[in-house]
């Protein structure tokens, strides 16, 4: 029994051994079933994403559909601009304010907010218009705003049947590209069947854009009413965009102190860094490059941001403190109230004339510019707050087109060079309104400099070099350059803290030729030498990398030598090493008779048209474009004729065709 209880106990393991509770044929249907369960899952996950035509049923956005939103609107005028400095933007504000005394309702846009592709159906709106403000940057560019819809234009064979428009152009004579971008956008529109219902305007910088803009303005809305058969309303007074709001009991961490985007962005950086979003930048060097007088200053920043030799870096100037605070005492005003300026047309997109709320203190320092003489608008719209009946009458007539009026803003405001305060301390009856005053100021630009740096021998930094701008007006008055005062005032430490400039890299197609051993010719006198000391710089650094480099040419000048040399040391040194073939440099008053880099352009004119005729040499002008620009061009021209046995029409198509093939490049300024 013993052996029979011994056997039966193991019994039951030995059952569960041979018998387990699913057998082979269970585990095949569990795995079965769980396979065609993870399959449907993975089918139905597979079926659910959006199909593409879903998209067509997303609610569409204010980019896309800015016809439908100004037809909701009531808007039939639609004022676009394309401006670098502030001015396009202004003169299209104007326009859209303008309109409200045709009884048209009008708004100004910029068309990188847009989708200029849309344009068509403003044909959709009973009496609509578009018009383009237009300004031409650099040789004959688009400014980067209105980038996008010209290579829209460019690209686009829509048709704009039924669209009406006129362009105002915003230009200077003294470039090659006079007014190319205003000239191109009406000749396009036309092309693509748009209507011109007003003919082209043309602004020029260098004789009176504000005369010329006024001039055609005139000329331009009795045509439209002409052309829609309406009247105007007789209403000449002002018309207000912006109401004032005080706030008396306001989180001051919800104050604008000078940002011009995001609130604090000055406090916490976040990339990336452009227009809207400047990056603050150590200064770590501020000396003088001349060694007599104080006209010329360098500055080191440095920079987290990625440039190349050639590009711009645009710098955020403020106001002379002292200015601000006379403009306060002349007008009787606190200001470091803090406000608000609240558009009063709520649908317009532009809520503010600048970031708000503010102070009038930071307004008029950060925001607003003071310094430039007023427009024939601003004097028209405070007109009403002088109390003298001649002074409102001479600021009237100023603003007019008539031959006296104009003579008046030329030879008072122009002429004399006189700012928003002098005019208000030379006219002791007009006490406007600070907060009207602030919102009919242009805002305050950034200034652009040519870099005088390569990133590949300074990636950490960005070099500059200004002229300090100082001079006495005709009235007496000392005025000073915003931007170079400025920055001439920015110690590298300044009571213990670092100075910083708000800054950000403009791209440039001023750019070293994609072979190092092609030749370079580079004209640069005064203050136009800074993009060429990033090239040389670069030029050496390949040549340390063994790179073949072709001829390094400079042509550089200043007024006298034991003056004005502009970093002497440096560019001798880097002659003496070999990354400068050939070192020229006119010292136009250090001799009776003026010598100009033109003149030792004719000096060399065997070796250059060998270098550009034979060895493909690429010609680089920097500097005055009045001048300098046409008189060294004048010089190729010159050298074209003689020595290729060219007539000057050949010569003049010879220079044209170099700049098509970008081997002749301008970074002008006038």
């Amino acid at each position: 029994m013993a052996d029979v209880e011994a056997e039966s106990s193991t019994q039951p393991e030995a059952m569960e051994e041979e018998n387990p509770l699913f057998s082979n044929l269970d585990l095949f249907l569990f795995t079965l079933i769980a396979g065609l369960i993870i399959y449907w899952f993975m089918s139905r996950k597979k079926a659910e994403p959006i199909p593409e035509f879903k998209k067509l049923d997303q609610p569409p956005t204010s980019h896309s559909v800015f016809v439908a939103a100004i037809s909701l609107q009531g808007r039939n005028i639609v004022v676009f601009y394309g401006s670098q400095t502030g001015t396009g933007e202004e003169f299209a504000n104007r326009l859209s304010k303008d309109a409200q005394r045709y009884g048209m309702k009008g708004m100004a846009a910029d068309p990188e907010e847009y989708d200029m592709s849309e344009l068509s159906r403003l044909a959709e709106i009973g009496n609509s218009l578009a018009i383009f403000c237009m300004a031409t940057y650099g040789e004959g560019d688009p400014t980067d705003n209105a980038q996008d819809f010209y290579d829209w234009l460019q690209e686009t064979d829509g048709e704009l049947d039924g669209v009406n428009y006129t362009v105002f152009a915003l230009g200077n004579k003294t470039y090659e590209h006079y007014n190319a971008m205003g000239a191109y956008v009406d000749k396009r529109l036309e092309e693509l069947g748009a209507k011109r219902v007003f003919d082209l305007g043309m602004g020029d910088d260098d004789g009176n854009l504000e005369e010329d803009f006024v001039t055609w303005r005139e000329q331009f809305w009795p045509a439209m009413c002409e052309h829609f058969g309406v009247e105007a309303s007789g209403e000449d007074s002002s018309i207000r965009q912006y109401e004032l709001k005080e706030h008396n009991d306001i989180n001051m961490n919800k104050v604008y102190t000078g940002e011009l985007g995001r609130l604090k962005s000055f406090e916490t950086q976040k990339p990336p860094f452009d227009a809207k979003n400047p990056f603050l930048a150590p200064v770590t060097v501020n000396r003088k490059l001349n060694k007599a007088g104080d006209r010329h200053l360098m500055l080191h920043f440095l920079d987290e941001m990625v440039y190349e030799s050639g590009d711009h870096v645009a710098v955020y100037p403020t106001n002379d403190t002292a200015i601000v605070n006379r403009l306060g005492q002349i007008l009787g005003v606190d200001l470091d109230s803090v406000i608000s300026l609240n558009n009063l047309d709520e649908e317009s997109n532009k809520k503010h004339p600048f970031p708000c709320p503010t102070t009038y203190r930071t307004a008029l320092t950060h925001y607003l510019d003071i310094i430039h003489p007023p427009r024939t608008n601003v004097l028209y719209e405070l007109a009403q707050y002088a109390t003298d009946p001649k002074d409102q009458e001479n600021m009237r007539k100023m603003a007019s087109s008539a031959p006296e009026g104009k003579a008046l803003y030329q030879s008072f405001v122009l002429e004399d060079n006189r700012n928003i305060l002098a005019i208000l301390e030379d006219l002791p009856s007009l006490r406007p309104p600070i907060d009207h005053l602030c919102e009919l100021m242009p805002r305050l630009q950034a200034r652009y400099y040519s870099i005088a740096s390569s990133s590949k021998v300074h990636p950490n930094s960005i070099h500059i070099c200004a002229v300090l701008v100082e001079y006495t007006t005709k009235t007496g008055r000392l005025t000073k350059g915003v931007a170079t005062t400025w920055l001439k005032n920015k110690l590298v430490a300044d009571n213990g803290h670092k100075s910083t400039v708000p800054m950000y890299i403009r791209k440039s197609q001023f750019r070293l030729p994609f072979k190092a051993s092609n030749p370079v010719i580079m004209v640069g006198p005064g203050t136009g030498i800074a993009p060429f000391m990033g090239f040389i710089q670069e030029r050496g650094w390949l040549k340390e990398q063994g790179k073949e480099v072709g001829e390094t040419v400079l042509y550089c000048g200043c007024r006298h030598k034991k003056e004005d040399y502009l970093y002497q040391e440096e560019l001798e040194e880097a002659e003496k090493m070999g990354v400068i073939t050939k070192l020229n440099v006119a010292f136009s008053r250090d001799q009776e008779q003026k010598v100009y880099v033109q003149h030792l352009l004719r000096t060399n004119k065997e070796d250059l048209w060998r270098q550009i005729h034979t060895d493909n040499a690429h010609i680089y002008i920097c500097g005055d474009a009045r001048n300098m620009a046409r008189d060294v061009q004048t010089a190729f021209y010159e050298i074209a004729e003689e020595l290729g046995g060219m007539t000057r029409t050949q010569a003049t198509d010879y220079i044209k065709k170099l700049m098509t093939k970008g081997r002749y490049s301008q970074d002008v300024w006038s």
